[in-house]
C-alpha cells in the first residue's frame, strides 16, 4: 500500500504535526494582548455596523461617518464613475442624481461587514421606489478607509447600468 495512505502516521508526521501545533499556539494572539490594530479594526467595524443599522431603521445616515475631505471613487464605466473630492462634491455629483429620483429612502440590507486594519468592507443590497413608481434595486460593495472614526476614502462597486436607468427614466422630485 502507498505510504501516504497509511492509517498509522510516521514519526516524521507526528513531529511535523506537533511543530505546527506549537507554532500556531505560540503565534496566536490572546485577548489579554490584543494588538492596537485589532482594537482599531473592532472599533471601525462597530462604527460602520452601527451607522448601517441606523440607516436601515431610518434613524440615521451612513454618510454621517464621512470626512468633509473624503475621496469617494465609484468604479465602473458611465457618467457617474469618477473620483469625488470632498463630501459636497460626492453628494452633489455622485449621490444627488440618484436620490433626487427616488420617492423613498434607500433601505440597505447588509450581508457582511469585514474589518482589516484601517479598512471596513461592506457588502449590501439596497432598494427604493423611483419617481415613476418603479423599484430600484442594486447590490453594493463599499470599501472604507477609516481615520479617527471617519471615512476618509471610499470605493464603491455597484451596478451602474441600474443606477443610470433610474437617472434616464425618472424625473427628479420637485423641490
Amino acid at each position: 500500500m502507498i505510504s501516504a495512505l497509511r492509517k498509522t502516521p510516521t514519526l516524521a508526521q507526528d513531529i511535523m504535526i506537533a511543530a505546527v501545533f506549537i507554532i500556531a499556539c505560540w503565534a496566536a494572539p490572546t485577548n489579554a494582548s490584543a494588538s492596537p490594530s485589532s482594537q482599531l479594526e473592532g472599533s471601525n467595524e462597530v462604527a460602520v455596523r452601527d451607522a448601517f443599522e441606523k440607516w436601515t431603521a431610518g434613524t440615521g445616515n451612513v454618510f454621517d461617518l464621512l470626512s468633509p475631505n473624503i475621496q469617494w471613487t465609484i468604479h465602473g464605466s458611465g457618467p457617474v464613475a469618477d473620483t469625488y473630492s470632498g463630501i459636497e462634491d460626492f453628494l452633489q455629483r455622485g449621490a444627488a442624481p440618484l436620490v433626487s429620483r427616488l420617492t423613498t429612502a434607500l433601505k440597505p440590507e447588509v450581508h457582511h461587514v469585514w474589518a482589516v486594519e484601517d479598512r471596513v468592507i461592506i457588502r449590501f443590497d439596497a432598494e427604493a421606489t423611483t419617481t415613476s413608481g418603479a423599484p430600484y434595486r442594486n447590490q453594493f460593495v463599499w470599501i472604507f478607509r477609516m481615520e479617527d472614526g471617519s471615512v476618509v476614502e471610499a470605493e464603491a462597486f455597484l451596478d451602474l447600468v441600474a443606477y443610470q436607468g433610474v437617472i434616464d427614466n425618472n424625473e427628479p422630485r420637485q423641490q
